[in-house]
């Protein structure tokens, strides 16, 4: 039993992964799944997708690697956030469609709820804002628009999850209903400093208790799986964020990472004193190990990877993703064309929900290589709204600050769009902060491969996992100051000007 197998559950793919003994990737299993948009602003999942798709991989993997379930020590499941399902206890079966975390379909629920007041409340219990980002208002949807599903939640006929408890559930044969604190803390129902589910808020969203999973640490024991040919423990489980923060080993408070995958999400580690941001960022559980957690701030893209998606599939300026760098490289850089991807709203530090995309600067010359450009640009300027937010409520907080939350701060990035040399490299000049690129960027896998791992008794505790984290490539500032904050007050010209429409 000297493998792991790390369960990858993504907003577009679901993935498999097996590492060896030494933690190095020795197998890879990927499928995509479709997307479902059954109105605008509207994005759903088919939930059997989500488990058929997974189960697939996590075979495939074994076939093709020729490693059987019995070398197997441990399973870690990593998965999209905030995507919100319910389930029949006794079927199984889902009563909708998973309601995907890109969603918006709640965002006129969620700003009659702000203006009643009640915003101060949900963010000193769970530390996150009032958004259709989080799992709260989606599930009262889901109740309040399947006839009778409340009452039968009530009844204890229902259970809710996010995607790492849909997964645990049906890896367990239905006898396991859990999710970690990681996951937990994104559901707007969880009070982070009690560790537990909030009765004040599931009560403000007439949501019965009585279909919440138990919540447990990331390291933990979630039951047992026999559907790959023997029965194998699942051991790890974190949002996929936080899997990511362990995988960059950002264990000191004041280290950053930055994932980019369809979406982009910061997190900076504060350590074990949760940081109130005072600047529209998330306060969050980074991870929870023996029953401690520990927190970081967090600040949310919906739309990194995605707008390469879209050249792709909505404008088909691209035929595959690859070739969006090769294009900005080759772009005039006399055009200032700035685009803003705000497809389902802008994230923090805004959290504007009903302003939509827009392009900036077009002129006659304008073409695929100036989009291209604009669209990989646009993922280093959300990058820096974000670390300038971070900066200031990390720097707010005192002495401490001036551990790891200077300017100076390294930024370590993983995810699709880190592979790309031209986007890296703007992040560095734009953020002017070095960007280091690990040798394994598969780390949202890697953070949950190591939970489990640790857990089964064959990989390195914390300190022994951090010395062993490896550079692949460093990207350090090359821009000018001038060119940098010209870009940058162009930037944010275009969010005001979108967000005025």
């Amino acid at each position: 039993m000297t493998h792991i197998l790390a369960i990858d559950q993504g907003t577009t793919s679901s993935r498999a992964i097996l590492f060896d003994a030494e933690m190095k990737i020795v197998g890879l299993a990927q499928e995509e799944f479709p997307q479902h948009y059954p109105d605008s602003g509207w994005v759903e999942h088919n939930p059997d997708d989500l488990w058929n798709c997974t189960l697939k991989v996590c075979r495939e993997v074994l076939k093709t690697t020729g490693i059987v379930a019995s070398d197997i020590s441990g399973i870690g499941i990593t998965n999209q956030r905030e995507t919100t399902l319910v389930w029949e206890r006794d079927t199984g079966r889902p009563i909708h469609n998973a309601i995907v975390w890109q969603d918006r379909r709640t965002a006129a629920f969620c700003r009659d709820w702000r203006e009643r007041g009640d915003e101060e409340v949900v963010t000193t219990k769970t530390g996150l804002i009032i958004d259709p980002y989080f799992s709260g208002t989606k599930l009262k949807w889901i109740l309040d628009h399947v006839d009778g599903a409340r009452d039968r939640a009530r009844r204890g006929e229902l259970l809710f999850g996010t995607v790492d408890t849909w997964l645990i559930w049906n890896l367990t044969g239905g006898a396991v209903h859990a999710t970690d604190a990681t996951n937990a803390c994104r559901t707007m129902l969880y009070d982070i400093h009690k560790g537990g589910w909030s009765s004040t808020i599931c009560g403000m969203l007439d949501i019965p208790m009585e279909m919440l999973p138990e919540v447990r640490d990331c390291a933990d024991d979630y039951g047992t799986t026999d559907l790959l040919g023997a029965r194998v423990p699942i051991l790890g489980v974190a949002g996929d964020q936080q899997a990511a923060t362990l995988g960059q080993a950002c264990f000191e408070p004041g280290m950053l990472k930055s994932t980019y995958g369809t979406g982009c999400f910061a997190l900076m580690n504060t350590g074990e004193t949760p940081v109130r941001s005072t600047h529209r960022l998330l306060t969050t559980v980074a991870y929870q190990l023996d029953g401690k957690p520990t927190y970081a701030l967090e600040g949310s893209i919906f739309i990194a990877g995605a707008v390469v998606q879209w050249l792709r599939d909505g404008l088909g300026l691209i035929e595959k993703a690859s070739e969006t760098q090769g294009l900005a490289e080759a772009s005039d850089p006399q055009q200032r064309v700035i685009m803003v991807p705000a497809f389902t709203g802008l994230g923090a530090p805004y959290w504007d929900a009903e302003c939509r995309g827009a392009v900036f600067g077009l002129t006659r010359n304008t073409g695929p290589r100036e989009m291209a450009r604009a669209a990989l640009e646009s993922v280093g300027y959300q990058t820096r709204d974000l670390l300038e937010a971070m900066r200031a409520d990390w720097q707010g907080e005192g002495d401490a600050a001036t551990l790891r939350g200077s300017e100076e701060a390294t930024l370590r990035v993983d995810g699709g769009m880190s592979a790309s040399d031209w986007t890296m490299q703007f992040l560095a000049d734009i953020t002017d902060a070095p960007v280091d690129r690990p040798e394994i960027t598969e780390t949202t896998a890697l953070g949950v491969a190591w939970l489990a791992g640790m857990k089964a008794g064959i990989y390195p505790d914390m300190e022994g996992f951090a010395a062993g984290w490896k550079l692949d490539r460093s990207f350090a500032p090359a821009m000018d100051e001038e060119t940098r904050e010209t870009g940058y007050a162009a930037w944010r010209r275009a969010v005001d000007a979108t967000r005025s429409v």
